[in-house]
């Protein structure tokens, strides 16, 4: 009988949950960046061998809202954790377990999921922070299993993986097993825009966007994917700092992210960027769910 269940990412932002993702899956499905509140969607990859089938749920980073876009946030990451068969909680082991931390692991205390420590980033770390790391963690509640692993060298993953399929319940698998993430491409494609504008802008303009797609077409012929999207920002004086002087910032930011839908999408990509003002989009509900942010897909 083969293994298969759900297992959900939870953290601090910035533990390293979408990396892992990408690193377990073997190729880009979450976008990351160095910036909070990278992560804004809850969805689900799929890992799947011969005998198993591990249902990756990533959540977006737990942390103090200070906005409507916050408090969704912290919504499908604590939805996350409910009715799963596996919690894995990521700590960085380059930062102090603090206050934060332990607010998660109460919230993972409460659920009746197994629930494994991952300490992350163990390579930018010597063993004695690891050991160190470790030891706080233990303190945090009872695990049912602890490993310390690398998303960028690879170390552990293996071990993660075994811990993960042991604790995974016999039953049939829940998705075609050619199936890798139950994300839709639109969804994709318009996080992987946005990641581009995480990258390239610093201070508040990376919080107050947010990516739409508006089409998507497909020329056979000329195997040319057409795709269009609107950057949302919350301020008139944010949409001339996106453009650029003379559209330069956009273009970079365009054909940065035409390099990554063109391996997604394993063709050619036509991409048409504009840009457009929605005032203080990040304080609406409504808003926040049009764009598909927290529970809105």
């Amino acid at each position: 009988m083969p293994k298969s269940g759900f297992v959900t990412f939870v953290g601090r932002p910035n533990a390293g949950k979408s990396t892992l993702l990408n690193a377990l899956m073997g190729k880009k499905i979450a976008i990351t960046s160095d910036t909070a509140q990278t992560t804004r969607h809850r969805f689900r990859a799929i890992m799947t061998g011969d005998d198993y089938q591990i249902i990756l749920v990533d959540t977006p980073g737990l942390h103090k809202s200070k906005d409507a876009l916050g408090d969704e946030l912290n919504i499908s990451a604590l939805k996350g954790i409910e009715d799963v068969d596996v919690v894995c909680m990521l700590i960085d082991c380059t930062s102090p377990i603090g206050k934060g931390d332990a607010w998660v692991a109460e919230k993972v205390s409460s659920v009746d999921a197994k629930k494994i420590c991952i300490l992350s980033k163990c390579d930018l770390a010597n063993e004695e922070t690891v050991f160190a790391q470790r030891h706080a963690a233990e303190n945090l509640l009872a695990w049912d299993a602890m490993v310390a692993l690398s998303s960028v060298s690879g170390k552990n993953l293996d071990a993660l993986v075994e811990e993960l399929i042991y604790f995974l319940p016999e039953g049939p698998f829940w998705f075609p097993k050619d199936m890798e993430t139950d994300q839709p491409i639109e969804v994709i494609i318009a996080e992987f825009i946005r990641e581009k504008i995480l990258r390239f802008y610093s201070e508040e303009i990376p919080h107050a966007i947010g990516v739409k797609l508006d089409g998507l077409e497909y020329n056979k012929s000329k195997k040319l994917y057409s795709v269009y999207a609107t950057i949302y920002v919350e301020h008139e004086s944010q949409k001339g700092i996106i453009i650029g002087r003379e559209g330069k910032a956009l273009k970079q930011v365009g054909c940065a992210a035409r390099i990554d839908l063109e391996r997604l999408l394993d063709a050619k990509v036509y991409l048409d960027l504009n840009v457009k003002l929605k005032k203080n989009w990040r304080k609406d509900a409504t808003q926040i769910r049009r764009f598909g942010y927290g529970e809105g897909v």
